[in-house]
């Protein structure tokens, strides 16, 4: 198989990028390497991704690119560039959400139209289901984002939808839950929180620290959307969630938490941010049934990873 990875340098891209190659397939991997974070924490991503004579790395941004070149030979599409974050999606930073997101999303979906790809899997987010009116959330739950990045991975979603209905193309939209694990985003809660302990600093908790989030380990990610790229018979326009599978509150993570480090873990409360939802958790009967996936590691475990990863980073 020869797969295109957009998003390669990234969290999940980097991981998705990774297997593949493990596996034997061809990747050819496109990231943008935008400063929404520091680039050469996506530069160090590709530098190990590199060592595969298989990968083919090309910089570039998918408003601009040439696309059909990218999808050249291309069999399978792991599209999982976008502009992430809720707080940063407000305001005047919407405009740079909805070209990454949604006008990228239109012009990778054009270009694949016309080519020969099998598959594209598209990075969708638990985020399109906002305050959901019962949990665990099941895919035919009412859509309605509860933030203006929530409504960009929506409308990219309909986008994968309507192309599957219009042209056929075969799509599938993975709905992620709270992903964690090595290479997470410096951004993200569980680095974050992380970061803090290991460094004996407060760790900021928005709220009171009961909202729930159902946690998913970046290698069940990956599983799933390997499966999702390899089944022969799932319809197109699919809309499958991929969650871990194990809720859990953010005081309880911070408990947690202090347990992996192995020594005390303090908090500062923090104002509740425009955006955020108090609770995100999913069935996956529909992801087992579709792709025989269940995910695999749990929050302990999982953070566990974590921590070790980012404890080698600082020396």
């Amino acid at each position: 198989m020869k797969a295109l990875v957009t998003g390669a340098a990234g969290f999940v891209g980097s991981h998705t990028s990774e297997a593949l190659l493990r596996l034997g397939h061809e990747v050819r991997g496109v990231d943008a390497l935008t400063d929404y974070y520091d680039p050469m924490l996506k530069k160090a991503n590709v530098q190990v991704l590199q060592d595969w004579a298989r990968f083919d790395f090309r910089q570039a941004d998918l408003l601009d690119a040439d696309l059909a070149g990218l999808l050249d030979g291309v069999d399978v599409v792991f599209h999982l560039a976008a502009q992430p974050g809720v707080r940063s999606s407000w305001q005047n930073g919407f405009g740079v959400y909805a070209e990454a997101n949604v006008m990228a999303t239109q012009r990778l979906l054009e270009a694949a139209r016309l080519s020969e790809v099998r598959r594209f899997v598209y990075a969708s987010s638990s985020s399109v289901y906002g305050r959901a009116a019962r949990y665990p959330t099941s895919e035919d739950a009412p859509t309605r984002p509860f933030s203006p990045y929530g409504v960009t991975k929506l409308a990219a979603e309909h986008l994968c939808t309507l192309y599957a209905d219009n042209w056929g193309l075969p799509t599938v939209s993975l709905r992620y839950f709270t992903v964690y694990g090595p290479r997470q985003r410096p951004d993200m809660a569980m680095n974050r929180f992380i970061a803090a302990a290991l460094e004996g600093h407060a760790i900021p908790v928005y709220g009171d620290g009961e909202q729930v989030r159902d946690f998913t380990f970046v290698q069940d990610v990956v599983a799933a959307s390997l499966a999702a790229a390899e089944v022969a018979d799932l319809a197109p326009g699919a809309v499958v969630n991929v969650a871990g599978g194990g809720s859990i509150t953010v005081n309880g993570l911070v408990e947690l938490l202090q347990t992996v480090v192995g020594r005390p873990v303090h908090t500062a409360e923090q104002p509740r941010q425009p955006g955020d939802v108090l609770q995100t958790g999913g069935t996956i009967d529909l992801a087992e049934r579709l792709l025989g996936w269940r995910p695999q590691v749990a929050v302990p475990e999982g953070l566990a990873h974590q921590v070790a990863w980012q404890q080698s980073l600082l020396g």
